[in-house]
């Protein structure tokens, strides 16, 4: 079955439209250069109303490793997503330093296949190929991604008009949205119901 992750969710409607319609995760960003960007509060209550059996993502940029260990410490998130430039020494840091036993998923902008070498020698749990730095609603050339020897996450412009193709031509582990399935910024319960239809379809 292909995995799916619905991304930047802010609002009390968007808890009440994944609870619906029951992807595998979502995803809270804490980068407050982003539309998305909600407070450890604000996602501490949106978790509190977050159906159980969705797990909740983290997703940081270049952040204080004591910020990640503090959301994580809270019970906010389940997994964590790195979203910088954050490498080996950040992630070996996360987990030894600061003790935390969280997967780790690391962000790559592709671009080239140097981006596909870093990825590969990745020590994250799992990586998620992206369009520069994520949340721009455009896609790359998933081409690239296809022969990667390891599980991954694809993001980066996905909607219910091009998952399908996407999948077929990378396979990935899972699918990541989150401008695909909004309308006006906002969280669309269609848009999110054909996106996860379509998605497990092929």
């Amino acid at each position: 079955m292909m995995y799916v992750k619905i991304c930047g969710l802010k609002h009390n409607s968007d808890i009440e439209h994944v609870n619906t319609l029951l992807p595998d995760f979502v995803g809270f960003i804490f980068a407050k250069n982003s539309k998305r960007y909600v407070t450890p509060k604000e996602a501490a209550e949106l978790k509190e109303r977050l159906d159980k059996r969705i797990k909740a993502v983290g997703v940081f940029v270049d952040a204080e490793l004591e910020f990640v260990a503090e959301i994580v410490s809270q019970g906010i998130i389940d997994i964590i997503q790195l979203h910088g430039k954050e490498d080996n020494s950040y992630i070996r840091s996360l987990r030894e330093d600061m003790g935390i036993l969280k997967p780790i998923i690391k962000a790559v902008s592709v671009s080239s296949i140097e981006d596909l070498s870093s990825a590969m020698e990745s020590e994250a749990d799992m990586i998620l190929f992206d369009n520069g730095p994520g949340g721009t609603g455009k896609s790359f050339n998933w081409a690239q991604v296809a022969g990667f020897n390891r599980p991954f996450i694809l993001a980066g412009g996905l909607s219910a008009d091009n998952v399908a193709t996407a999948i077929k031509a990378c396979k990935p582990f899972a699918v990541d949205t989150s401008t695909g399935v909004e309308t006006e910024g906002r969280k669309d319960f269609n848009k999110i119901q054909e996106f996860i239809t379509t998605a497990r379809r092929a």
